[in-house]
């Protein structure tokens, strides 16, 4: 290879490379802000349109809005950071990301109201609450776009990574293994005993409790079904209804284990199995 080629390989790696690092992500960022702020600046009043006769550009709404847009992020920033640790790294589900974007607008909104107030107080010295109260409800709406827009990747890996690509490590005496959570059918205690059946039938004794495996597992694919047994939802192979408004889950024939044969899920989690297994 010439050095030539060599080095354009190089060139190429790096480039590579930094495109998908985050730096190259938050060039992004900054870049849709700032094409944002001299969008909106533009628009938001006559003498600010490119066509206009009294034309000036609006540096200081565009700086205003570039420090704004900068608190948001922040805000966004940390409150997605929070939620990734203590929710979206566990399961990722509508409700969870509502909450993460009510949670964001309510801090926009606690930051918005006093910083308009007095800039508005300051430059006009008349602060008129109805129009205090529409750029709310419009910079709410764009940042609910813009947070979404923003977040929609990271949110799609974390998905993948707690459904797709999961794994739980196991911990068994004096050895450790990772499995997939595809690989497993089900988790049973007998005789305090903590057991993992993998998919063609071998178990492994683990040191969780079944308490401690349903703080860490995905909810969206296991399910408790008694104090005894946590299952894998594609381990569910027929469900029948019986006496007292009870429900017998019988798992696939693959997996062997009289234990484990047949599981009764009481009445009052009949209805929370179905909505999980539907």
């Amino acid at each position: 290879m010439s050095i030539k080629q060599l080095n354009k390989n190089i060139v190429k790696t790096v480039w590579q490379e930094f495109l998908s690092s985050s730096t190259w992500r938050w060039l992004q960022k900054v870049f849709v802000l700032i094409i944002f702020s001299l969008v909106a600046n533009h628009i938001a009043t006559s003498d600010n349109f490119l066509n206009s006769e009294s034309y000036r550009f609006p540096l200081v709404g565009f700086l205003f809005t570039i420090l704004f847009s900068f608190l948001v992020g922040v805000i966004a920033h940390f409150n997605f950071k929070f939620y990734k640790k203590k929710h979206f790294s566990k399961k990722i589900e509508i409700a969870t990301i509502a909450r993460f974007m009510a949670s964001t607008l309510g801090y926009i909104t606690m930051i918005y109201i006093p910083v308009n107030i007095i800039v508005v107080g300051v430059a006009d010295g008349e602060i008129k609450l109805y129009y205090i109260l529409i750029g709310l409800l419009i910079t709410l709406l764009i940042c609910f776009i813009i947070i979404a827009l923003l977040y929609a990747q990271d949110l799609y890996n974390l998905y993948k990574l707690s459904i797709i690509n999961a794994e739980i490590t196991i911990d068994s005496g004096s050895k450790i293994k990772k499995l997939a959570y595809e690989n497993i059918a089900c988790f049973y205690s007998e005789n305090k005993i903590v057991y993992t059946v993998q998919n063609d039938g071998t178990t492994i004794n683990t040191d969780f409790t079944l308490n401690e495996l349903e703080e860490k597992i995905n909810d969206q694919l296991f399910f408790r079904a008694n104090r005894q047994i946590i299952i894998h939802k594609d381990t569910v192979d027929q469900i029948e209804k019986i006496e007292n408004g009870k429900l017998r889950i019988r798992l696939k024939t693959l997996i062997k284990n009289d234990a484990i044969a047949e599981i009764n899920i009481s009445r009052y989690k009949r209805k929370t199995f179905m909505d999980w297994f539907q």
